[in-house]
């Protein structure tokens, strides 16, 4: 097996500083940090976690509670949160919330009743979650949502940039009446994507109009009946921007059974780059984030915490960027 001295070598550095990185220490530069965890990796390298735990009486379990499994970014953020958990000797279970507060809170008390040494958890946003946390000393960490009335380190996507972007995108192609499908009232993510799109249009000189505008559940089955309410009103849009890659599905199924091709006669760019985005014809054009990036970093925050090294609670935003594919490239006239 594996010792801590060879990941030290492995990764050229001391084993203080791998003992200090694989438990999430702050005190170690990020790019070494990534280098141990690389090499713990590579090695196989497993530090006796669950003895270590044992004497402070909780189990070397992370508890990660995410808000769709079906959906390919919360899926990378788990890959993300389990490669950094295991690297330091901890576990990770796995729990699907289907952004349902009940489902949260029965999650959440399970996770405290087993002693889990922290939850990191993408919240719904509603229900007593923040109120239970707050009541116990288990570490929190809230990815891609902040934890509503509550300070917990945060790890987000500045959605609402990256809306603005792909909107002065299709703007850029010529669309001129861009309409936005987005998520559930009061969801962050949504809301913020909604004003991203809004930012968008102003600096694109376009007028903003509700009619534009459909809202619901982060699903492919209200987008395909939000998308046809969009796409067969009399001045049905020329563009869309998606609120994620679930939606994005359904958006898509609509526009077939209208006979409506996505770069040709309209425009289509969605959150997240599904791994089927290029396999569609046209490609999808999309606003890439960095979702394993965001479930490395909470872990990475979570283990800080719970090794007691980290002071004041902090709020990390992580960039996305536009992946522009032939769905949004508008064909010249003439």
């Amino acid at each position: 097996m594996a010792t801590i001295s060879d990941v030290a070598t492995r990764a050229g550095v001391s084993t203080a500083t791998v003992s200090r990185a694989l438990n999430g220490k702050s005190s170690v530069d990020p790019a070494l940090a990534a280098r141990v965890l690389t090499a713990a990796a590579e090695l196989g390298y497993r530090p006796n976690g669950p003895a270590r735990n044992l004497r402070k009486q909780e189990t070397a379990v992370l508890a990660l509670i995410i808000a769709d499994v079906e959906n390919p970014f919360f899926t990378a953020i788990a890959r993300g949160v389990e490669d950094v958990a295991h690297a330091a000797g901890y576990s990770v279970v796995l729990c699907n919330s289907d952004d349902e507060p009940e489902k949260e809170r029965e999650y959440i008390d399970v996770a405290l009743q087993e002693r889990v040494a922290g939850v990191l958890l993408s919240p719904t946003g509603h229900g007593e979650s923040a109120e239970l946390l707050g009541r116990h000393t288990t570490p929190v960490v809230a990815v891609d949502r902040p934890l509503p009335n509550s300070p917990s380190d945060t790890v987000l996507v500045d959605s609402r940039l990256a809306a603005a972007e792909a909107v002065q995108h299709l703007a850029d192609q010529g669309y001129r009446r861009i309409a936005c499908l987005t998520g559930p009232s009061g969801v962050l993510t949504a809301d913020d994507r909604l004003a991203g799109y809004r930012d968008g249009l102003r600096t694109a000189g376009l007028p903003e109009s509700d009619e534009l505008v459909r809202r619901s559940e982060f699903k492919a089955a209200g987008a395909k009946q939000a998308a046809h309410s969009l796409l067969t009103q009399p001045d049905r849009p020329d563009a869309v921007l998606v609120g994620n890659n679930m939606m994005a599905v359904g958006v898509l199924e609509t526009c077939a059974e209208l006979g409506m091709r996505p770069g040709r006669d309209i425009g289509v760019v969605a959150f997240d780059d599904a791994p089927w985005a290029t396999l569609l014809d046209p490609p999808l054009t999309v606003v890439a984030q960095p979702a394993y990036d965001v479930g490395a970093v909470a872990a990475q925050l979570l283990l800080g915490r719970i090794a007691g090294e980290r002071g004041e609670v902090t709020t990390t935003t992580l960039s996305a960027h536009l992946v522009a594919r032939a769905s949004s490239t508008r064909p010249q006239q003439g």
